[in-house]
């Protein structure tokens, strides 16, 4: 929970545990798609679902728990440029000619800028954002930026990101495209994890949506889309990998990538503020693992995932 001060001329302050200025930084659309099939964060859609070998076999973290696919995108899933959730005090600007600024400080110690646009020229609606953020403590309320390593000694960290999107319709027709990216840095991966010669301190990642959202009944508008998405991640120290059903013969992860190609339609239902919709995401991914020594260590491919998500949105 988090408490609040807001003046129509100098802004909001925000304290408690909430979302710092760069949450969703990379996930801006202006689409009927943004809160039911996100175009830049996939790790919501069945990536909860074990990584499974051309073997058979499900891959299992070294602790024995089911390696999940979403943790081939970092630890966690979320995309570089995306922050978690914290104990922050968060400044929100008031809006000005279109742009509002934002500014985070807490999570002992993370602190993050954004700066947000929205407006109208030309016949094209544009959203737009960016932001930075680093990390320096993975003490207390730990890990704002995901897979941010401490060294162990004196708990310190230090770990930055970037990342932006924009979002542009033509009022007139319904196209559309969205465009987000980001990357994380670990500065202390080499010093972590147990291949330092292999220590890949940089994820990133890109992903684009374009469609066409029209009212073609009263109903409501449709939205028809077509979504990629591309993530190159580096080094992981919080977990290993087996490939042969023993945790115990768990490796190290040198890099992992996924790729996500996917689309379908969005139909809202004005008179009930509702969204149903239907897509589909084929998944292809790809992991690097070594032993202490950094040699690379063969492996059955992956499968690739393929996922059907169907459902409705009622607002209230």
């Amino acid at each position: 929970s988090y408490w609040f001060i807001e003046s129509e001329t100098l802004g909001k302050v925000s304290v408690g545990r909430t979302r710092p200025a760069a949450k969703t930084i990379t996930e801006t659309n202006l689409a009927n798609t943004k809160d039911v099939a996100k175009f830049s964060d996939v790790e919501d859609t069945g990536l909860g679902l074990g990584v499974r070998f051309a073997n058979g076999v499900i891959g299992l973290r070294n602790n024995g728990a089911i390696f999940a696919y979403r943790r081939l995108i970092d630890f966690s899933g979320d995309q570089p440029g995306e922050p978690d959730y914290g104990q922050l005090v968060r400044y929100d600007s008031t809006e000005m000619a279109g742009f509002t600024a934002s500014a985070t400080w807490g999570g002992d110690d993370y602190w993050d800028v954004a700066l947000r646009y929205a407006g109208e020229f030309s016949g094209f609606q544009v959203a737009a954002a960016i932001a930075y953020g680093k990390e320096t403590s993975a003490d207390g309320d730990a890990n704002m930026i995901d897979e941010c390593l401490a060294i162990a000694a004196n708990g310190t960290a230090n770990c930055h990101q970037l990342g932006g999107s924009v979002s542009v319709m033509h009022t007139a027709t319904g196209l559309y495209a969205n465009f987000g990216t980001g990357i994380r840095t670990d500065e202390n991966i080499d010093t972590r994890f147990d291949a330092p010669n292999r220590a890949d301190k940089n994820s990133t990642f890109w992903a684009i949506e374009t469609g066409l959202q029209q009212k073609f009944w009263a109903l409501g508008a449709t939205t028809l889309f077509g979504q990629y998405y591309d993530f190159n991640g580096g080094s992981d120290d919080r977990t290993d990998l087996s490939f042969d059903g023993n945790p115990a013969n768990a490796f190290n992860i040198a890099n992992t990538a996924m790729d996500m190609l996917g689309g379908g339609v969005v139909q809202k239902i004005d008179a009930a503020d509702m969204l149903l919709y239907l897509y589909y995401r084929h998944y292809e991914s790809d992991v690097t693992l070594v032993d202490n020594a950094g040699i690379t260590q063969d492996h059955p491919p992956i499968e690739d995932l393929d996922i059907v998500v169907a459902g409705g949105l009622i607002r209230f």
